[in-house]
């Protein structure tokens, strides 16, 4: 075995065995779940004949109160193909400043859409004005894009948008002829932290993307709903930007193994994100620390000098976190337990000299 090959080996070994909070993105099967895959009944998802595709996408469609839903390999292909069936070349989206579509899909709907984005701005509770969408659509005149969608998220940063926020916003923009369609890829989250159905939240939106593969644990898949009309069209956008899978019943399965075991557990992951928060609370009375908690999210924005070295702190102890700067992220999952919890906080606390 060579010597790359083997510090490959070596690497993965490690990270196997470190407590992952990157993000909820880094779960992996648990045994009932690839129990189900192995057993999939499998087709040409193609040719339409999958039949563990076609049960989850009728079941999801039914989840969120939609006529339709289309399986996708991934929430950025989901969302573009959302976005070039509602737009076309020389129209123009609107969408948050820092919202997913935006700024994290490589301009995918300019570079492969030819559509227009329009950057609106956020508001404290990480939803957009109503008047601020009515500011942002072009009249009717040749020297301006055609304003023709409204691009919302939710969970935000794990900011989890209330119901009538989102409908107010919602609405103002089918007023201006706007359709909307909504990032909802931790939409389960928003629901559990909220207490509504998922359908309610679903329901201000006219396509819905939603990750199976983030707080829900399958290992890939993103789920796209809508109506019943527009469902050609998403598939043919579908192909346009690569296709399905073929025998896609594996992944398919996983995604109903996740609807069935995954949703109501999601209020652990925010259980476990609070108890983590309120445990590094004391840390603000360091100079320019702070602590956020939203849903299944914690965020620490450390002095920018203490940045690298808390980060290689906690490797050292174990623990994987992004370095993203200047807030460090930390995303609860289903693999985490109390005890997890227990020693990462501790660990942190004794970067800053707090053993208590």
């Amino acid at each position: 075995m060579s010597a790359m090959i083997q510090q490959q080996h070596l690497d993965a070994a490690r990270l196997n065995r470190m407590v992952d909070f990157r993000s909820d993105t880094v779960t992996q099967p648990e045994q009932g779940m690839r129990l189900v895959m192995a057993q999939a009944e499998v087709g040409d998802d193609v040719y339409g004949d999958d039949p563990t595709v076609n049960l989850l996408e009728q079941r999801f469609a039914e989840t969120v109160g939609k006529q339709a839903a289309v399986l996708f390999p991934t929430g950025t292909q989901s969302n573009l193909a959302a976005i070039l069936s509602h737009c076309g070349r020389g129209d123009e989206l609107l969408a948050g400043a820092s919202y997913h579509t935006l700024v994290y899909e490589a301009g995918g709907a300019s570079v492969l859409g030819g559509v227009s984005c329009c950057a609106l701005p956020v508001q404290d509770d990480s939803c957009v004005s109503p008047d601020d969408v009515t500011a942002a659509v072009k009249p009717d005149d040749p020297h301006f894009p055609r304003s023709r969608l409204l691009c919302l998220e939710n969970t935000v940063s794990g900011t989890a948008i209330g119901l009538e926020r989102l409908k107010e916003v919602s609405d103002r923009a089918r007023q201006h002829g706007l359709a909307v369609h909504l990032d909802g890829a931790r939409l389960f989250n928003a629901a559990a932290e909220l207490g509504v159905d998922v359908s309610e939240l679903a329901s201000i939106a006219d396509t819905v993307s939603v990750c199976l593969s983030k707080g829900l644990g399958a290992p890939a898949g993103t789920m796209l709903a809508c109506n019943s009309e527009l469902e050609p069209l998403v598939r043919r956008n579908r192909k346009i930007l690569g296709g399905s899978m073929r025998q896609s019943g594996i992944i398919a399965a996983a995604g109903l193994y996740s609807l069935d075991n995954n949703v109501d557990r999601l209020v652990e992951d925010h259980r476990r994100a609070r108890s983590l928060a309120s445990k590094l609370d004391n840390l603000v009375e360091h100079k320019d620390v702070r602590v956020a908690q939203n849903t299944n999210m914690v965020f620490l924005t450390p002095d920018p000098g203490d940045h690298a070295a808390l980060c290689d702190h906690l490797e050292e102890n174990g623990f994987l976190v992004t370095r993203k700067a200047p807030a460090m992220r930390f995303v609860l999952h289903l693999h985490h337990t109390d005890s997890d919890i227990e020693r990462f906080a501790a660990a942190i606390r004794s970067f800053y000299g707090l053993l208590h």
